[in-house]
């Protein structure tokens, strides 16, 4: 989850630096295309194309589908609302993917995760400060990308139960990529070097950030692991201070401090 945490701060700032130059169906299709080069050198460690066995084509087909959709949702709204508001609005995820892993999955929520949870949402509530003034186009948008990254995250706990990592992550490069092409094709405009360098850090977040999530599923449930992305909130604020000079408030640092509160809630466990 570290890897996970990491890399999709860093996808947040190259995402905003690509879109500057170009639309958004270009970088979401350029980010699968380039990830399934660079899934190489796992892929040949795995075992080459044996590893990439599935007995359940359709739902990678399903999950990639809404997670291009959520992807592109993200994307879009990096270009509309501050970095800070776009994350933050994103952690409405941990109770959509809470539901669906107790409706579907037969997860328990404990006490203490329940509290967790909890926590997180109120820090996050505190940053974006939702009642404060009416929700405009970016925040809907990120609120359905929050919506779609649930959905797809229960989808890849499911597929963890049969599929590889390796497998999981080849087949959404190559679905996404299958999805993307025709409108990435009809925007397409020659990147500049500048956003080439950007392109490629995105390629390469984009796909060994998931390679570390998927694995984190394979060793937590999803109610363990998917509050601890709480903390891409702080971190989120901290690059858009650093980078584009976006204010970080007292009522920033107050809900970044009930985040890193949950997620030490979370690690909590039950007396074994």
């Amino acid at each position: 989850m570290a890897g996970w945490l990491g890399c999709l701060t860093v996808m947040a700032v190259a995402g905003r630096e690509a879109t500057r130059e170009l639309h958004v169906f270009q970088v979401t299709m350029m980010r699968s295309i380039l990830g399934l080069f660079m899934l190489y050198p796992l892929l040949r460690a795995s075992g080459g194309l044996g590893a990439i066995r599935t007995s359940r084509p359709w739902l990678h087909v399903l999950r990639n589908i809404v997670h291009y959709g959520a992807q592109f949702a993200w994307l879009m709204a990096l270009t509309l609302i501050p970095l800070a508001q776009v994350v933050s609005i994103e952690f409405t995820m941990p109770i959509w993917t809470a539901i669906l892993a107790v409706s579907f999955l037969g997860e328990r929520m404990g006490v203490w995760k329940n509290i967790a949870v909890m926590t997180g949402l109120v820090g996050v509530a505190i940053i974006v400060r939702p009642f404060s003034g009416a929700a405009d186009v970016g925040q809907l948008i990120a609120l359905a990308a929050a919506l779609g990254f649930a959905a797809s995250v229960i989808m890849v706990k499911v597929l963890t139960r049969t599929e590889s990592t390796i497998a999981i992550i080849f087949w959404m490069m190559v679905i996404q990529s299958a999805v993307g092409l025709v409108p990435g094709l009809l925007v397409w405009r020659s990147p500049s070097p500048y956003v080439w360098a950007w392109l490629l850090v995105i390629g390469f977040v984009g796909t060994y950030s998931h390679y570390c999530m998927t694995r984190a599923l394979q060793h937590a449930d999803a109610t363990t692991v998917v509050p601890m992305d709480f903390l891409r909130v702080p971190l989120a604020a901290l690059a858009g201070w650093m980078f584009y000079a976006e204010r970080v408030d007292l009522l920033t640092g107050l809900g970044a401090g009930l985040i890193l509160t949950a997620n030490l809630l979370n690690l909590k466990g039950p007396r074994r």
